[in-house]
């Protein structure tokens, strides 16, 4: 089981790094692939309904985290290619702000490989909101989830 770090870059970013017992490949089609995001993106327990999963260049999507309540997220790509994503994203509580995120997939040796997001927001307060909201718990338990969909695929 790997470790999540976030870091505080500037005022508007903060690099969330993590390693996977699976290739980068894999790594990617899991954010890639709408039957396999929904198996880990949000918290246990949880409900993904995807009205629109089109990952690749120019592509969107629209999804609504389910549990005791109702989070839409949606938003567009601007470049989904071998090793890399970059897209925005906005959410149903904070419309009209985008967070602008850079995926990197890298492989590293004896089948593993890392995970770097940059997610850059709108203004430093939107930043401080995020770290103050508790993001980086959740998103260790979306990748605590990811860990569990990867082991999946290579059974």
């Amino acid at each position: 089981m790997s470790e999540t770090t976030h870091q505080r870059i500037g005022e508007q970013s903060i690099v969330h790094r993590r390693e996977f017992d699976a290739s980068a490949a894999d790594v990617q089609r899991a954010h890639t692939t709408a039957e396999l995001f929904s198996q880990w993106m949000g918290p246990r327990g949880s409900t993904l309904r995807i009205e629109r999963f089109d990952a690749h260049t120019g592509g969107r999507f629209d999804y609504t985290v389910e549990i005791g309540g109702e989070w839409r997220f949606w938003g567009s790509y601007h470049e989904v290619v071998e090793g890399r994503i970059v897209h925005t994203w906005e959410f149903q509580e904070q419309p009209g702000q985008p967070t602008l995120e850079v995926l990197e997939f890298r492989d590293l040796q004896a089948g593993r490989s890392s995970l770097e997001i940059t997610s850059t927001y709108g203004s430093k307060a939107a930043c401080d909101a995020m770290v103050e909201s508790g993001i980086d718990g959740g998103m260790d338990e979306d990748f605590e989830r990811l860990d569990e969909a990867l082991a999946n695929l290579s059974r």
